[in-house]
């Protein structure tokens, strides 16, 4: 008796396990978020500092990784900082992103991306972009934005 009730509960756990799995459906990941992430580089390239606080949380952080004197080194800044240094900047800035993959859950989204960054229409330097947006009620936002940095490989 006692075998049969092993395999009872084994297999009403593997029913229900496929039923849960069943109820979650398959869903494409809404295309406003990477709108989202285009729009803050359209911003960014056209130094609209007015959309670019639409697009984040005033909490929003960036964070860099990178590699100086051969040793890994992170650097953070406020979005505010931000914003500033591009309604301030004195050349054109223009971030290309390529290869886009957005996850999304609910109200919680990441884009990972390659980019590649130009200075004044020259590269300046390449890596990936790490996006977090959350959905508000006005639309997603970006609440943390993360990215690596290099000056070479950067062929998109």
């Amino acid at each position: 008796m006692r075998g049969f009730t092993v395999v009872l509960t084994l297999v009403a756990a593997t029913v229900l396990t496929g039923s849960i799995q069943a109820q979650q459906p398959a869903t494409t990941p809404d295309p406003d978020i990477l709108k989202t992430v285009q729009r803050f580089f359209d911003a960014m390239r056209s130094k609209d500092t007015t959309t670019l606080r639409a697009l984040v949380d005033t909490s929003t952080r960036l964070v860099t990784t990178l590699t100086r004197e051969g040793r890994p080194v992170i650097r953070g800044g406020s979005i505010n900082g931000f914003i500033q240094a591009v309604g301030a900047a004195q050349q054109a800035l223009d971030e290309r992103i390529y290869d886009p993959e957005v996850r999304q859950d609910g109200n919680l989204a990441t884009v990972w991306t390659r980019y590649a960054f130009y200075l004044a229409g020259q590269l300046s330097h390449c890596g990936y972009d790490a996006f977090q947006l959350f959905k508000s009620q006005s639309g997603w936002k970006v609440f943390h934005i993360a990215d690596t940095q290099r000056r070479e490989g950067c062929a998109p």
